[in-house]
């Protein structure tokens, strides 16, 4: 009989040791699965009882819950102002997914957040709608707006990013073409993903934040890295150092050369501010010759190239690509060949110039707040890294300020404000457009916006330059920021 019970007892507690296992397999290891799983119709109508907090910049309300009155269902639904401004950067909140800052802060923003757990219980206590947290985005409404405007009047597809200098912050961020996020906000799932699949298969791409996504030739802007490198390769060099600028360059190993902008002359030598005011591609291909890859890549690594970023959105990582010889070095050397650059490490660029030669570490989050209104978390700048003395920054500066004043870049002066600044005029294939660049900061002497602004391929005509084309948009966002 004892050994009966004990078999039966064993077996009852191998079952419940069995249960233990599979509840704390459901509850924990599948738990995010079986929540997110399509056939969850509760937690799909839970997505809509949060009332999700607002996300702010400037001071002006970017999105926000509105109460439909429906208690039973879906309670909230989401709003946004000036949606395709802000959309690369906001993103969406849909019925089955959210992208953009709804979906990075998504914990603070519906309220699930650790840090709002008693908050979460007052709410429960109470019998009130769990309310989450606001984000106060660091953006510039006003230079956003612009930005965009600019952009989208003239039928641009491209980026734009500001950043202040001193802190990493990001000041601006547009990219086009874009969409609307009000489309896909309500509770209706079959609606948001026939908008979004529309979205998502057209040819254009309106869902690709261009500033951060993708990566493009950098063309003559590249030419403040390479100017980078060759001043701090020997600290007797200055903006008034000759390099050699043949009318075209003999690329090594090759029958073929390097000329420069529609077979221009640069008169055989040039000094360094002379090089960049007129972009000269052969004396950019000469430096790069002379110091070699390894140590043409270790200074873009300093500026931010090669590694992955958050923003906290995720940043995909700029690269010079590899090492493919010494032609391929001297067209790298001019922001070409697999030379490939988010518009925000441009502008991380012309910030760590801007700022004594130290890079910050961008960021777009400048607050969390509570739904009582306390602060909660805010952002602390960061340096990323030192790119290049002070004394090599200072030199650098002086030859953008020549570009902007007497070279390609005259459309972004500013008046009664000294504007340094490069453009970059890349090929993307032959017989395609170029892509048109500029990178900025302003004021020269106490910089207090850096901007890249990036017009893709064939969206402002074949002949698109960089000086015609971005540096006017750039003008417009540094006046705004500066608030001219």
């Amino acid at each position: 009989m004892n050994g009966t019970l004990k078999r039966a007892s064993v077996a009852c507690l191998l079952m419940f040791g069995l249960l233990m296992i599979n509840i704390n397999y459901l509850q924990a290891v599948k738990a995010d699965d079986l929540r997110t799983d399509s056939r969850n119709t509760r937690s799909f109508f839970a997505r809509y009882q949060n009332e999700r907090g607002m996300i702010t910049a400037g001071g002006e309300t970017l999105a926000k819950s509105v109460d439909t009155g429906a208690a039973n269902t879906f309670r909230f639904q989401r709003k946004y102002t000036d949606g395709p401004v802000y959309a690369p950067v906001i993103g969406f909140f849909a019925p089955e997914s959210a992208q953009g800052i709804e979906g990075a802060e998504n914990k603070y923003l519906d309220g699930t957040h650790p840090d709002l757990f008693v908050r979460r219980t007052v709410d429960l206590i109470t019998s009130k709608p769990t309310r989450g947290a606001a984000v106060d985005l660091t953006l510039v409404p006003k230079a956003q707006k612009i930005a965009y405007e600019d952009m989208q009047k003239s039928g641009k597809r491209g980026a734009v990013v500001a950043l202040d200098p001193r802190t990493g912050a990001i000041l601006t961020m547009v990219s086009l073409p874009t969409f609307d996020p009000n489309t896909m906000a309500a509770p209706d799932k079959s609606k948001a993903a026939k908008v979004y699949n529309k979205l998502d298969k057209d040819d254009n791409k309106p869902l690709l934040n261009r500033a951060i996504s993708t990566t493009y030739a950098p063309g003559s802007t590249f030419k403040v890295v390479t100017s980078a490198a060759y001043l701090s390769e020997d600290s007797s060099r200055d903006a008034n150092t000759e390099v050699d600028a043949p009318n075209v360059l003999p690329l090594p190993g090759t029958n073929i050369g390097l000329p420069n902008y529609h077979g221009e002359s640069c008169g055989g030598r040039a000094t360094l501010l002379d090089a960049l005011t007129i972009s000269c591609n052969t004396a950019f291909g000469t430096m790069g010759l002379e110091m070699g890859y390894d140590k043409l890549k270790e200074q873009a690594a300093k500026f931010g190239m090669g590694q992955p970023m958050s923003i906290p959105l995720d940043v995909v990582a700029s690269d010079i690509g590899p090492d493919e010889g010494k032609a391929a070095l001297a067209q790298t050397s001019i922001g070409q060949r697999s030379n490939q650059i988010t518009p925000l490490q441009m502008a991380m660029v012309a910030a760590g110039v801007a700022n004594q030669g130290k890079v910050m570490k961008p960021y777009l989050v400048n607050k969390i707040v509570s739904p009582d209104n306390e602060d909660i978390d805010s952002t602390r700048p960061q340096e990323l890294d030192e790119a290049v003395t002070p004394q090599v920054a200072d030199e650098l500066r002086k030859m953008m300020i020549s570009v902007v004043q007497n070279g390609t870049g005259t459309a972004a002066q500013l008046p009664g404000i000294t504007v340094a600044g490069k453009t970059g005029t890349a090929e993307t294939a032959k017989g395609a457009a170029s892509h048109a660049w500029f990178i900025a900061f302003a004021p020269a002497e106490d910089p207090k916006v850096a901007v890249a602004v990036f017009v893709e391929s064939g969206s402002a005509g074949n002949d698109a330059t960089g000086g015609a084309v971005a540096a006017p948009i750039a003008h417009d966002v540094m006046q705004a920021v500066l608030g001219q």
